[in-house]
């Protein structure tokens, strides 16, 4: 296989099923022999684990958008350095539970901020960093609402009423339609087993592509 290992980001709205399917991912590509680094996001260095807990946190509701984006931007840029490109380098692959696409999303269409101060932050935070793969978990908002419902109380983000969601939901779909060649869109309404036999097909292709 070529020496650079392979990236590959799962996106998705509350209740899309993507902890679920980063097991059967992971268990997949072990399978497969994959050296395989997997983090999530915020999170995956203590700075960005300490960002998360911040950001999540019901009890700080005050935050403004510009600091969520800010923050968010921060965990990235260290998760990238600390661990994503020597991951990389050294051939491993990197699974990742959200990446820079969940910005424009949610601090760009759910926040509303502008999507050129985000591309700027992409340029200066993701030292050139893309996805090779991003699958993304695209299921209606009712139904991964009340999916998300039985997990337990809500988190910061989690409190935001549907048309937030519907926001994201859209920026996502329109991002997978400006880059079909990075994005696999799957259907999360379906049971997790063919969620899963998804996925692993687009990965596969990328396994054989880089084999």
């Amino acid at each position: 296989m070529n020496s650079r290992g392979r990236f590959i980001t799962l996106e998705g709205g509350e209740g899309a099923g993507k902890s679920t399917l980063l097991k059967g991912l992971h268990d997949h590509l072990l399978q497969r022999g994959v050296t395989l680094l997997q983090v999530r996001e915020p999170g995956g260095t203590a700075l960005g684990e300490a960002i998360r807990s911040i950001v999540l946190d019901p009890s700080h509701p005050d935050i403004s958008a510009e600091s969520e984006l800010l923050l968010m931007f921060a965990a990235r840029a260290q998760l990238v350095r600390e661990r994503i490109l020597p991951a990389l380098t050294a051939g491993q692959w990197v699974l990742c539970d959200r990446y820079v696409d969940a910005s424009y999303a949610y601090q760009g269409a759910g926040r509303g901020q502008p999507q050129e101060r985000i591309a700027e932050l992409e340029r200066w935070a993701c030292a050139g960093l893309k996805a090779d793969l991003t699958l993304l978990l695209d299921l209606p908002v009712s139904t991964g609402r009340a999916r998300a419902a039985g997990r337990g109380a809500a988190d910061r983000i989690e409190t935001e009423a549907d048309a937030f969601f519907e926001r994201v939901r859209q920026a996502y779909r329109e991002r997978a339609e400006a880059e079909p060649q990075r994005f696999h869109v799957i259907d999360a309404s379906q049971s997790p087993d063919n969620v899963l036999q998804a996925a692993i097909a687009a990965v596969d292709h990328v396994f054989e592509a880089n084999s």
